[in-house]
C-alpha cells in the first residue's frame, strides 16, 4: 500500500511544477482564442454580420469550447478513473494542442467563405474537449500525491496555470498589436499566438513524460465499470452543486478578461495594448496571491475560502463595473484587481476542494464533471449576455453588474449547501458539522 504521507518535498516540487506548465500550456491555448475572438475573430469570419453581431457570433464559437469541457471530462475521466491520472495529461495535451495550431491556419470567410466559421466551431469544439480533461488529470495527479495538511497548497500549482497561460497568451498579443499594424495585424499577426501552441505543447509532453501515477489511483482495488454512471446514480446532487458553485468564478474571470477586452475597445475607445496591460496586471495579481489562499485555505477550510471569495465577489460587481466605465487604466485595473482577488479566493482551494469531496474510484469523473459544468454555467454564457446587455444600457453597463451580482448570490447558495473536507487533526474538534477527507 502507498502511503502519500511519505512522498518528500522534492518529489511533490516536480510534480507541483510539471501540473502547473502544462495547464499553463493548455489554458494558453483557451485564451488565445478568448482574446482573438474580442479582437478579430468576429470581422474575419462573420463578416456580413453587423459589428454586434458579428462579436456576438465570434463569442458564441468561444462558448462551444465551454460546452465541449464537461464532454472531455466525461471522456477523458473514464479513462482516468479506469486507467489511471497520467495518461489523461498527455491525452488531453495532444488533442488541445494540435487543435490550438490548426485554428491559426484556418482560411478566413473571404477565402472560403462559410467553411471557416464552421472549422472554427469544429476546432473550438477539440480545444474545448481536450481541455475538459486536462484540469481533472492534473489536479488529481497533484491532491493524490499531496500531504493532507498541506494539499491546498500542493494543488493550487495547477490553479497558478491558468494566470501562467493568460499572460503568455495576451502578452504575445500585446506584442504583436504594438509592433504591426491594424491591417498586418488581422491578416497574419492574430495567427501566430496559434502556432506557437505547437511549441508548447511539445515541452509540456516532455515535462509531463515522467510522471509517477497517483497512489491513491493504485490503491483502489474495485474499479467503477462506468464511472459516469455511477456518478449520475449516487453523486448527481453534489454535481450539481459544485456546478452551480464554481459558476460565479468563471463568469467573474471571464467578465474580466474576454467581455470588458471587447468592451473596453469597441465602446469606450481604449486602446487594445492599454486594455491588455490593465487586465494582464490584473491576473498577475490573481496568480502572486494564488499560494497564499491555498495556505488559508489549509488553515481554515475549503468551504470558508469559498464562501468569503463569493461574497466579496457579489458585494464588487457594482463598483467593478463602475471603474471600468470610466475608461482610466488605473481605476480600470483596480475593478479588475478585486474582482479577481475575490475569485481567487474560491479558486486556489477548489482543486483541493472537489477531489476531497468524491470517492478515490470515480474522482477524477465526478470532480472534473462538476468543474466544467460550472464552466458552461458561468463561463460560456458570460461573454455573450453581457455584450448584449451592455448594447442596451448606457454607459455604465449596470445590467451586467446585476447579472455578475445574481450569479454570485446563486453560488454562494450552493457554497452553502456543501460540507467542509479540510483534514482537522486529532487536537481539532469535529463536532461542528466538519467531516475529514480521505486520505
Amino acid at each position: 500500500m502507498h502511503d502519500v504521507r511519505t512522498v518528500r518535498a522534492p518529489s511533490m516540487l516536480r510534480l507541483a511544477a510539471a501540473s502547473l506548465a502544462g495547464t499553463a500550456i493548455e489554458f494558453y491555448d483557451f485564451f488565445v482564442y478568448g482574446t482573438a475572438a474580442a479582437l478579430v475573430l468576429g470581422p474575419l469570419f462573420f463578416p456580413t454580420f453587423s459589428p454586434l453581431a458579428g462579436t456576438l457570433a465570434a463569442f458564441a464559437t468561444f462558448g462551444v469550447g465551454f460546452v465541449a469541457r464537461p464532454l472531455g471530462s466525461v471522456l477523458f475521466g473514464h479513462i482516468g478513473d479506469r486507467r489511471g491520472r497520467r495518461p489523461v495529461l498527455v491525452a488531453s495535451l495532444l488533442l488541445t494542442g494540435a487543435s490550438t495550431v490548426a485554428v491559426g491556419c484556418v482560411p478566413s470567410y473571404g477565402a472560403i467563405g462559410v467553411s471557416a466559421p464552421v472549422l472554427l466551431l469544429v476546432l473550438r469544439f477539440l480545444q474545448g474537449l481536450g481541455l475538459g480533461g486536462e484540469w481533472g488529470g492534473a489536479v488529481l495527479l497533484t491532491a493524490e500525491h499531496a500531504p493532507p495538511r498541506r494539499r491546498a497548497l500542493w494543488s493550487s500549482f495547477p490553479q497558478i496555470g491558468p494566470a501562467v497561460g493568460f499572460v503568455l497568451a495576451n502578452g504575445v498579443m500585446l506584442v504583436l498589436s504594438a509592433v504591426l499594424t491594424d491591417a498586418q495585424f488581422a491578416l497574419w499577426g492574430w495567427r501566430v499566438p496559434f502556432w506557437g501552441a505547437g511549441l508548447l505543447a511539445v515541452a509540456g509532453l516532455w515535462l509531463r513524460s515522467s510522471l509517477a501515477e497517483s497512489p491513491q489511483f493504485l490503491d483502489i482495488e474495485d474499479h467503477a465499470r462506468v464511472p459516469l454512471a455511477d456518478v449520475a446514480r449516487h453523486h448527481w446532487r453534489l454535481v450539481l452543486l459544485t456546478a452551480g458553485a464554481l459558476a460565479v468564478g468563471y463568469a467573474v474571470f471571464y467578465a474580466v478578461t474576454t467581455w470588458s477586452l471587447a468592451y473596453g475597445t469597441e465602446r469606450l475607445g481604449v486602446s487594445r495594448t492599454v486594455m491588455l496591460t490593465c487586465i494582464m496586471a490584473a491576473v498577475v495579481v490573481k496568480g502572486s496571491l494564488t499560494p497564499l489562499m491555498a495556505l488559508l485555505g489549509d488553515r481554515y477550510g475549503r468551504r470558508t475560502l469559498c464562501l468569503t471569495g463569493c461574497t466579496a465577489t457579489a458585494l464588487w460587481m457594482f463598483p467593478m463595473v463602475a471603474l471600468l466605465a470610466t475608461g482610466e487604466p488605473l481605476l480600470m485595473f483596480l475593478g479588475f484587481m478585486g474582482a479577481l482577488i475575490a475569485f481567487i479566493a474560491m479558486f486556489a482551494v477548489i482543486a483541493a476542494y472537489l477531489p476531497e469531496l468524491y470517492e478515490p474510484r470515480v474522482r477524477c469523473t465526478g470532480a472534473a464533471v462538476g468543474y466544467n459544468l460550472g464552466g458552461v454555467l458561468g463561463g460560456a454564457l458570460t461573454p455573450i449576455v453581457a455584450t448584449a446587455l451592455a448594447e442596451r444600457g448606457g454607459r455604465v453597463p449596470w445590467g451586467v453588474a446585476a447579472y455578475l451580482t445574481g450569479i454570485a448570490l446563486l453560488s454562494l447558495v450552493c457554497f452553502a449547501l456543501l460540507p467542509e473536507t479540510r483534514p482537522v487533526s486529532a487536537a481539532e474538534p469535529t463536532g461542528r458539522g466538519v467531516r475529514t477527507a480521505t486520505d
